[in-house]
């Protein structure tokens, strides 16, 4: 007699997407990818090309992509605890969430540039007014 297999839960299938081994060549890329951007941060940085202060955000990054990439198994147990199916489920979430405070951060700024601009571009045209005022009133020496 053929016996029915128990049917799939959410459960069971979410457990099947967490215990998948993890290919050697994906984690490779992921690491050489870290240190790349690594790298590039420090290069930039040296160069003059990336401010120092934007440095420590790009570098954390870059360290926080390699530690979960050199352990899977902290990522399983951050996916687990957020309540999401896969690991690359919890990498987009959080990859999505990176760029949404990334993107507010320079909103803001750009915000408080856009308003420092309006107020050096009024000052010059008080200067320029004040100095064409000037030489109206400056007699013309014969």
């Amino acid at each position: 007699m053929l016996m029915n297999p128990s049917p799939l839960t959410a459960d069971t299938m979410r457990n099947l997407a967490l215990s998948q081994p993890d290919a050697w060549m994906t984690r490779v890329i992921a690491i050489t990818v870290c240190l790349t951007l690594l790298g590039t941060v420090l290069f930039l940085v040296q160069r003059g090309r990336l401010r120092e202060e934007y440095s420590p955000i790009w570098i954390l990054v870059s360290t926080g992509m390699l530690i979960v990439t050199g352990s899977l198994e902290v990522l399983r147990q951050l996916t687990e605890a957020i309540g999401a199916w896969t690991p690359s489920s919890t990498l987009f979430f959080f990859g999505l969430l990176f760029l949404l405070i990334l993107s507010l951060n320079y909103a803001v700024r750009l915000s408080g540039m856009s308003l420092q601009i309006k107020l050096l571009a009024q000052e010059v045209a008080l200067l320029r007014q004040q100095k064409n005022a000037n030489q109206s009133t400056e007699a013309p020496r014969d």
